[in-house]
Order: C-alpha cells, then sequence, then structure tokens
C-alpha cells in the first residue's frame, strides 16, 4: 500500500517526501537552478545531467545541437552531434516540461499525459480513469 497519494493524479507513494517530489510536474515549482546559464529543474538529478554539457561537452568532443539550428521536432530527437566526426551519439525524446528523455516518442507521449493531466483510460466499473492503460489493467 502507498498511503501517500497525489490529490492532481493520484499517484501513490510509500515516502511523503516522493510525493512532495512529483508534485513539482503539476505546480511546475524547479528549485534548482544551473550556475552557468540560468536554466532551472524540478529536479536535482535534471541538474546533474544538464551540467555536463557546460563542463564535459568540450572536454569529451560532443556538444549540444543549437535549438535555433534545428526544428523543434529535430531537436528532440538528437542527443548530439560529434563535432569530430560527425556521427550522432544517440536518438532521444525530450520532455519539453521536465527534460526527462525516452528512446521511444511513444513513451514521450505517455510521459506528457502526466503534465496534460490527461486520462484517456477509464474504468467501466468505478468511473476511476488513468493515464495509462496498464494502471487500468493493474486496478
Amino acid at each position: 500500500e502507498k498511503p501517500y497519494k497525489c490529490r492532481d493524479c493520484g499517484k501513490g507513494f510509500h515516502w511523503n517526501s516522493h510525493l512532495e517530489r512529483h508534485r513539482r510536474i503539476h505546480t511546475g515549482e524547479k528549485p534548482f537552478q544551473c550556475r552557468e546559464c540560468g536554466k532551472s529543474f524540478s529536479w536535482s538529478s535534471h541538474l546533474d545531467r544538464h551540467r555536463r554539457i557546460h563542463g564535459n561537452a568540450e572536454k569529451s568532443g560532443w556538444e549540444k545541437p543549437k535549438r535555433e539550428e534545428i526544428s523543434a521536432k529535430t531537436a528532440q530527437k538528437r542527443a548530439g552531434k560529434c563535432r569530430g566526426c560527425g556521427k550522432n551519439s544517440g536518438k532521444f525524446f525530450e520532455c519539453r516540461e521536465c527534460g526527462k528523455r525516452f528512446w521511444w516518442s511513444s513513451h514521450l507521449d505517455r510521459h506528457r499525459r502526466i503534465h496534460a493531466g490527461e486520462k484517456p483510460f477509464g474504468c467501466g466499473d468505478c468511473g476511476k480513469s488513468f493515464s495509462q492503460s496498464s494502471h487500468l489493467e493493474r486496478h
């Protein structure tokens, strides 16, 4: 049993601290700010990952594509391009709301429902709705 429930989406947590961290999805709170560029993040782990573009990008030879150089849709799909050989380091789909990355666009689409509050999968018995079909099946 997960006693701490989110009042916005119904997601349950074992610990209140995890619920508080989760609530940032709904509130938009971004308390972790990059000292280099000022970009803010909801989670410290996303700030830690972001910091690598400032410090390690130069050392590793990888650079993040500039958004003004490529379309927004392409930017979501590209993890970076090597300045030396031109190869892509890998493809990902990034959530614009929280920075979370996915290997498949369908997983990003599913994730976006959290931010949008969409719950298209409804239980025919009790009427409760879910953002993912697997959550309905588990219910």
